[in-house]
């Protein structure tokens, strides 16, 4: 854990960085071997009076409620001179095929997987974004980009200029490219019924980070461009809902929890139930002590940083061989 005042994250991710051509704002990792699922480490800062926990968030590629939720009692918009502020930047990737685009709505989180060249280290891509809305939700399932523009036109549906209307709010049928255009300037768009879901930019980055869309997924505008310039269409997307996510880094096992999303509360898939299915599909093939008091508080806090719980038992030495 690292305390520092703006300093890029890691070593080993600005060699990334600069060995990949990212991006400043590309958190890239490398990928851990399939045992383990544990990428980045914990930082913090120490905020200066003009600062605000968005502003910190978008300079370390960590969307609003990420930022939010792992500094509990923290004012977002005046935190304040010297109060120091936990980043964010340790991951648990989600538990799908390390493949293409994966998306956890819960947790806000975009992670790309490129295929390695010829020499390179296989890494991991992660980026803040916004996704659907209560009663505009972002489907779930495995999709795959079918096109990609640059400056795009929006083309909002009807049921988007409706709503607008009922808002005493005119929107066109049409959108070009420019400073109003929602779409920022670069869309991917994904192969679902309806045909209107899309990866995008955005020209109000301050709700990066948030459930506040009609059901595509928003990124930063500096994000949205490095990714877009990587993908190719028939990329792969898969759309997951893991409000819990549980992996290990070397013999440590670490739980990561967020809030669900409005009008996916099923208590099926979200509670203590879940929890205790999740430990155990994780030490299926290892034997942890586990600190479950301490998981119970994790889970009730959902704060979206993961912690570790465990330890794999010590090895302990034979004493017979050991006194000779």
């Amino acid at each position: 854990m690292k305390l520092m005042e703006y300093q890029r994250p890691l070593a080993l991710f600005v060699l990334l960085s600069l060995l990949l051509g990212a991006s400043a704002s590309a958190a890239t990792y490398p990928l851990p071997a399939e045992a383990d699922s544990v990428v980045g480490e914990i930082q913090y800062v120490v905020t200066r009076y003009e600062d605000t926990l968005l502003g910190i968030g978008r300079r370390f590629g960590i969307g609003y409620e990420e930022i939010v939720n792992a500094n509990p009692g923290v004012d977002a918009w005046v935190p304040g001179a010297g109060v120091r502020v936990t980043i964010p930047s340790r991951f648990i990737l989600p538990d799908a095929p390390r493949d293409g685009i994966v998306v956890n709505l819960p947790e806000h989180r975009l992670y790309y997987f490129p295929k390695p060249k010829a020499g390179e280290p296989a890494v991991v891509q992660t980026y803040p974004v916004s996704v659907g809305k209560e009663d505009w939700t972002t489907p779930v399932g495995v999709t795959r980009i079918v096109n990609k523009r640059e400056r795009p036109t929006w083309y909002p549906p009807e049921s988007v200029r409706a709503e607008h209307a009922a808002q005493g709010r005119f929107l066109a049928k049409a959108v070009p490219p420019g400073p109003d255009n929602p779409l920022g300037e670069f869309a991917m768009r994904l192969d679902l019924p309806g045909g209107a879901y899309l990866i995008h930019g955005t020209n109000k980055p301050t709700g990066v980070g948030m459930p506040v869309t009609h059901g595509c997924i928003r990124m930063f505008p500096e994000d949205i461009e490095y990714v877009f310039q990587q993908v190719p269409v028939n990329t792969t997307v898969r759309i997951l809902h893991q409000p819990s996510k549980m992996g290990w880094q070397g013999d440590t096992l670490y739980l990561e929890v967020h809030g669900m999303l409005e009008g996916q509360k099923d208590p099926e898939t979200y509670g203590l139930t879940q929890l205790t299915r999740a430990v155990v599909a994780a030490t299926k093939d290892r034997s942890v002590q586990l600190d479950w008091k301490h998981a119970e508080q994790v889970f009730a806090k959902a704060t979206g940083v993961p912690e570790p719980l465990s330890h794999l038992p010590p090895v302990v030495a034979n004493t017979e061989t050991a006194s000779r």
